[in-house]
């Protein structure tokens, strides 16, 4: 997985963002992720992973946000699958804004490279190119300030006929590393209404960590 994040004036992305909900800072700024990963061995309670369809790339664009009752979570501006059954799957259940993409991962050592073409809904073309190289693995001390911001997240959060609706996300933290972004060409958050993003973005990048996420409720 590759976290890439960029500032933002907080007054361009509050309005992407429920009014029941508050849009959390650092340092003075809204941080908008964009974050390409694999997932693998994807099922639901009970019922075994599927050869072909328990493996798929997804892209996230996200930022942050804190409901009423003080819990911080993420609200996803929109969620790329490489499976439309798994953006069905999104839609359906959890009542958040799936894209079926035409998506791979390729790795090589620290190299990764994320491909993502929007196939469905229609509704404007979309992609996102990113090639991402891993490096040193970030100090104990490093995981406590921006880079836990960005990435201890244990809650999302989602509207729901309406009303807003949270689900727990359980991990363990993420061992993060450095990265560097050598190669981007995105159009994903400028699809999800966002001016493109300017200046240099702050990359992580992770092995991965095993994820649960649970039913949403009200």
């Amino acid at each position: 997985m590759t976290f890439i994040h960029w500032r933002y004036p907080p007054d361009l992305v509050r309005r992407l963002v429920p009014g029941c909900l508050t849009l959390e800072t650092y340092d003075g700024a809204a941080w908008v992720g964009l974050t390409p990963f694999l997932m693998e061995g994807v099922r639901v309670p009970g019922v075994p992973a599927l050869p072909g369809l328990s493996t798929f790339p997804e892209t996230n664009v996200r930022t942050y946000v804190r409901d009423g009752r003080g819990r911080s979570g993420i609200w996803f501006l929109s969620l790329d699958a490489g499976r439309l059954v798994a953006a069905l799957g999104g839609r359906a259940g959890y009542w958040l804004p799936y894209f079926w993409s035409d998506m791979s991962v390729r790795s090589d050592g620290a190299h990764t490279r994320y491909r993502c073409r929007r196939l469905w809904p229609k509704g404007g073309e979309a992609w996102c190119d990113a090639d991402v190289t891993a490096g040193l693995p970030l100090e104990p001390g490093e995981r406590d300030g921006i880079a836990g911001f960005l990435t201890a997240r244990f809650l999302l959060f989602t509207r729901v006929a309406g009303r807003l609706a949270s689900a727990p996300v359980e991990h363990p933290p993420w061992p993060l590393r450095r990265a560097q972004l050598t190669d981007l060409d995105q159009c994903l958050l400028q699809a999800a209404g966002l001016p493109a993003p300017s200046g240099p973005p702050l990359v992580h990048a992770s092995p991965g960590v095993p994820v649960r996420v649970g039913m949403w409720r009200w």
